[in-house]
């Protein structure tokens, strides 16, 4: 497969982009007291080895009251510069084009970080928080506009090529655009051009101070559908009359905003290439300026496609680059099947940001860890043993390609007849195609490095003892104990009724053992896509689906990866009711007696099925056995304590690398 218009070369300013991918900004959170280091050098680097025609690191605060999280970088201090340095030279070694984001959220900050007010046009409310701002004096705005440059001089001596200057999101740049929060009656607002003079005097001192070869970006969303947004053909006009100033040498299209946060990271429940539908109109409009296109834009294939039909000049790949960092090298060199898909479930990326810590990825643990494991490449394992694996689900798909791709001989032990292990289910629920690409890659990668896969096999530990391995790892996963035990209710030990006709798990609705009736309800303990997916499939399916809970709100898991209202919103539009704060506590085959955990009244909710989606438990019964024959197994994933994909993943690569 051959991607020609990924590969044309684009001139930008008086660099050449030797390609058309980017790889966006993005918060890493990985800056100890806001100063880049190793780990940030290491995650960078591994992208421009990767191919990446131009970075853009992550956002610089320009200045105290602009700080919005504790990764942030250190704000208004050349003691940044020598750090940034660094990067910039590893990086522009292998050719990339380097660029800093600089930003200011404006009302949306978070003064318990920044430790300052937050501040905007005219005193609008936050939707990052409750809090409020106020609004800016005429003397502060030109302070910020001075804040902006100074950051843009820093990039400069950090060997930065441009600095891309962020006014997407309804940011404090966008604030100014919109009258729905630019109320002034002053020369920065009322008319497009005042609305607009905040963001082009940045621009223009930025080019005036940092020269006609620095690259200068600028960064725009596309939200039209919340009614107090620009629509896109104002946006258009704001961005044309920038363009019509020469101020700027780019332009990035992303999708969502504070209002509408969801799609600012969009995750498998949306369509893919949201960006392109501005990008697009930009083109149409004749800009000076190159335009890229970003958001949900996950392949080589998607960005080859958008470019051919002349819908944006340039591609930002960040969630596909976090999930496999060698995504246009593997493209370039015809590998394309290679390429290790982003499954865009947010859960990793910003599942951990948004609690506060350095990002990661579910498919590719080495993401935040390249410089303590080497990225996503392996050394050769001294001397290559003979490694046994026992399970084909993600942990074991792992630990065997990890294995393989370091020398050792794997043999593969599967008792279903194919791999993927529950990991497989979840890609049957809707929407979740992208597993089910994952669960193939692993395939192709295992027969490629000579795997032995060996299906169907349910072996004992006698036999496994007789194979002769070096070394055996047990990825066999956890299975639900049947108890229908909730740790809501831990006086509990089993769900009264649990053993009545029509009671199922998750997985076997799934697996399709399950046959639920016309009326089901799901009993979803973690809050997460195990049970919410499962409802979705059987709603979908035409079942009259009640989802009891014991949290405050259906979906609560799906907070930290920013997929909870998405998935809210399509089980109501499919009429399924919600029982929050609540425990099963009893069934007896036409309906389960449904108790309130605030009140204690109980009521009966009559049905035809249950489905349990409890915590799992891990069978130590084989474990034990290969101890008691002398052996001395490692248990990785489900199989050591039951979590998510990504803690299974993480174990079997890690335990790949120190086999």
């Amino acid at each position: 497969m051959t991607f020609p218009h990924v590969f044309t070369p684009l001139e930008l300013r008086h660099r050449t982009l030797k390609n058309r991918i980017v790889f966006g900004a993005h918060t890493t959170n990985m800056a100890r007291g806001g100063l880049p280091g190793d780990q940030h050098l290491a995650y960078y680097l591994e992208r421009a080895l990767g191919g990446a025609a131009m970075i853009v690191v992550e956002p610089m605060p320009v200045n105290a009251e602009a700080v919005l999280t504790r990764g942030n970088f250190r704000h208004s201090s050349d003691a940044v510069i020598p750090h940034f340095a660094r990067i910039t030279e590893a990086c522009k070694a292998h050719g990339t084009v380097m660029i800093q984001q600089l930003y200011h959220v404006g009302a949306h900050g978070d003064w318990d970080n920044s430790w300052r007010a937050n501040v905007s046009p005219s005193g609008g409310p936050s939707y990052h928080d409750t809090d409020g701002s106020r609004a800016l004096t005429e003397a502060e705005i030109e302070a910020t506009i001075a804040d902006f440059v100074a950051a843009a001089v820093r990039c400069r001596k950090a060997g930065f090529d441009g600095v891309e200057v962020w006014a997407a999101y309804h940011c404090l740049l966008d604030q100014f655009w919109t009258p729905f929060s630019n109320h002034r009656t002053d020369r920065w607002g009322g008319t497009l051009a005042n609305r607009t003079r905040l963001s082009r005097e940045i621009l223009r001192r930025i080019r005036a101070a940092c020269g006609e070869a620095f690259i200068i970006g600028l960064a725009v969303n596309d939200d039209a559908e919340v009614p107090v947004c620009l629509n896109r053909d104002e946006m258009v006009g704001v961005v044309a009359l920038h363009d019509a100033e020469g101020c700027m040498d780019y332009v990035t299209v992303g999708s969502g905003s504070y209002f509408d946060f969801h799609k600012l990271l969009p995750s498998f429940q949306y369509p893919e290439n949201l960006g392109a539908d501005l990008a697009s109109l930009l083109k149409a409009a004749g800009l000076k300026a190159k335009v890229t296109a970003e958001a949900n834009i996950r392949t080589p294939e998607n960005a080859n496609t958008l470019l051919g039909a002349g819908q944006a000049d340039l591609m930002s790949i960040v969630r596909g680059q976090i999930a496999d960092p060698h995504l246009v090298a593997k493209a370039e060199a015809g590998r394309a099947e290679d390429i290790r898909g982003c499954l865009s479930c947010n859960q990793q990326c910003w599942g951990r940001r948004g609690r506060d810590y350095y990002i990661s990825c579910l498919v590719n643990p080495s993401a935040g860890h390249e410089h303590l494991w080497g990225g996503d490449r392996f050394q050769p394992a001294e001397p290559p043993r003979h490694i046994l694996v026992v399970g084909g689900g993600p942990a074991g798909c792992e630990v065997a390609r990890v294995a393989a791709e370091r020398g050792h001989r794997v043999t593969l032990l599967e008792a279903a007849p194919q791999l993927g292990g529950q990991f497989r289910l979840a890609g049957l629920q809707p929407r979740r195609g992208q597993i089910t690409e994952l669960i193939h890659w692993y395939g192709r990668q295992l027969d490629r490095l000579g795997v032995e896969v060996r299906f169907n096999c349910h072996a004992e530990a006698g036999e496994i003892a007789g194979l002769g391995a070096d070394a055996v790892v047990l990825a066999t996963g956890a299975q639900p104990p049947g108890t229908g035990f909730q740790k809501a209710l831990p006086h509990v030990p089993a769900m009264p009724g649990v053993e009545a006709a029509n009671v199922w798990s998750a997985e076997e609705v799934m697996g399709r053992a399950a046959r639920p009736g016309p009326r089901v309800i799901v009993l979803d303990e973690g809050g997460d896509w195990r049970g919410i997916g499962t409802a979705w499939h059987l709603a979908e399916a035409g079942h009259a689906v009640t989802i009891v809970t014991p949290d405050a709100m259906v979906g609560r898991a799906l907070v930290r990866s920013a997929t909870d209202v998405p998935a809210r919103r399509t089980l109501a539009r499919l009429g399924v009711r919600f029982e929050t704060e609540s425990a099963v506590t009893g069934w007896e085959g036409g309906g389960a007696e449904i108790t309130s955990l605030l009140t204690g009244a109980a009521a009966r909710i009559e049905a035809d099925a249950l489905v349990l989606a409890t915590g799992n438990r891990a069978d130590p019964t084989l474990f034990e056995a290969l101890c008691a024959l002398g052996l001395a197994p490692l248990r990785i994933g489900d199989a050591s304590a039951p979590r998510l994909a990504a803690a299974a993943i993480h174990e079997g690569r890690l335990t790949g690398l120190r086999l």
